[in-house]
């Protein structure tokens, strides 16, 4: 036995005074390949830097077992200086921890084999905010882009079908939803050909210590960072690691929030904040309006109406404030409330026509503080007179309520004009009425009210 096939049986390098020689080896190879003879491809096999023929591929093995979770490799790991950036950008501050929700509310969908199999399921926090938006682009998806059409744009089965997923339904809807938040914030959604995004996974290493400027939350400081340049790269690796945003009282929320920001830039977010706040996350019961737009247009902008508006007195000059620059594919409404619970440091914008009206008929809703969903099954809701005269809607919450409403948009004789100040009206109808006015309102079931449902 020769010593090259020695070594590569016994894998160690023979002890004697015939020892490998890697220069005499390449030099050999060199001398075969230009007198045309065949290399031993064992050399191949030795060393990889011995050069490999062009014709040949490396084939990695995968691993097929089911419910395998892939530890995180690779990446950048977090600095403490980008962990202070971070932390100050969403919370304010990076000397103390943010509130536990962040730290503990995953991206968990309700069991497929129950209703509302479609939502999100959450308690009502801080994160509500974030998960709304979220959940808005699952139904997206589920109703919309993922049902084949056919030539009369209408859909094969009937569309309440498609809001009873299977469960690897559910996880696609998951990574394909947050795929085009964070691919959003990253300008992914207009033709600028730089577009990149960042997502941020934890590791079991802490690269960031306790000190008086940096206070542990159990994520931050163990962060590495990952860029990508196209959705589908994106889509992949969201894909592989879904299990990090899905674990039981983990992060997930936390990991959306900073896949967002790091894509749109720390630097871009309080730009773009405009000096309203100086952070992102409020102190709101169920989160900021700012964490929705953000979400919803890829700019966490305080101005819900359309375009730029210039705003000055005679003191000042006029000044920029950029709203809603494009028409969303999702749709916000909003009702702030009256009364003295609502908050006076709220500044009251009310959403424009390209918010209002957005391509497909899905609404995130702010009602009085408490975030939820509406959305119809009809894609062409929106696009036909006909067929927005009458029909049905959803609102669905990450808390579990869920109520059908019929609205009527015809006129009615013996209808009395609705006031925006009617104190028979629900808050939900109310916000109902900032898109559709004097519309006639029923529902099924309980009346509706905005928030969750009681236990």
């Amino acid at each position: 036995m020769d010593q090259l096939t020695r070594f590569l049986v016994y894998n160690k390098i023979p002890i004697s005074k015939y020892s490998m020689n890697y220069e005499a080896m390449r030099t050999e190879k060199k001398q075969q390949k230009e007198k045309g003879g065949e290399v031993d491809k064992r050399l191949l096999l030795l060393s990889p830097d011995l050069g490999r023929m062009s014709d040949e591929r490396v084939l990695y093995a995968r691993n097929r077992q089911p419910g395998a979770r892939p530890a995180v490799v690779g990446g950048t790991p977090i600095t403490e200086e980008l962990a202070i950036k971070l932390r100050v950008t969403a919370f304010g501050t990076a000397s103390c921890p943010p509130r536990g929700e962040w730290i503990h509310t995953p991206l968990v969908m309700r069991p497929s084999d129950q209703p509302l199999g479609y939502g999100l399921a959450a308690q009502r926090n801080g994160t509500r905010s974030l998960l709304s938006a979220l959940q808005a682009h699952i139904i997206k998806w589920l109703l919309f882009d993922s049902r084949p059409m056919t030539k009369d744009n209408k859909s094969v089965e009937p569309p309440d079908s498609y809001l009873r997923p299977s469960e690897d339904r559910q996880e696609e809807a998951l990574w394909r939803a947050c795929s085009e938040v964070i691919w959003r914030c990253g300008d992914g959604s207009s033709s600028q050909t730089e577009a990149k995004v960042t997502v941020a996974l934890p590791t079991p290493t802490i690269y960031v210590q306790h000190n008086p400027q940096y206070y542990q939350d159990g994520i931050t400081e163990m962060l590495h960072f990952f860029e990508f340049k196209s959705l589908e790269d994106l889509q992949i690796f969201l894909k592989r690691y879904l299990y990090l945003f899905q674990t039981e009282d983990g992060s997930g929320s936390l990991l959306l929030l900073y896949a967002c920001i790091l894509s749109r830039g720390c630097d871009n977010v309080i730009k773009d904040l405009d000096g309203k706040l100086t952070y992102l996350v409020s102190t709101q019961v169920e989160g900021s309006l700012n964490v929705t737009t953000l979400l919803l247009t890829g700019r966490a902008t305080p101005y819900l109406h359309n375009g730029v508006q210039y705003v000055g007195d005679e003191d000042h000059y006029a000044m920029p404030q950029f709203g809603v620059l494009s028409r969303s594919s999702v749709g916000l409404l909003v009702w702030y409330g009256t009364g003295d619970g609502i908050s006076k440091n709220i500044s009251k914008q009310n959403p424009g026509s390209r918010l209002k009206t957005p391509a497909l008929p899905i609404w995130v809703t702010c009602c009085s503080g408490h975030y939820g969903v509406l959305f119809n099954t009809n894609r062409e809701l929106l696009r036909n007179y006909h067929a927005e005269r009458r029909f049905d809607i959803h609102y669905y919450t990450c808390g579990g309520c869920h109520v059908l409403l019929n609205v009527d948009t015809r006129a009615h004789e013996d209808l009395v004009p609705m006031r925006n100040d009617d104190i028979t009206a629900t808050p939900l109808e109310k916000l109902i009425h900032t898109k559709w006015q004097e519309a006639k309102i029923t529902w099924s079931g309980a009346v509706p009210f905005a928030g969750d449902s009681p236990n």
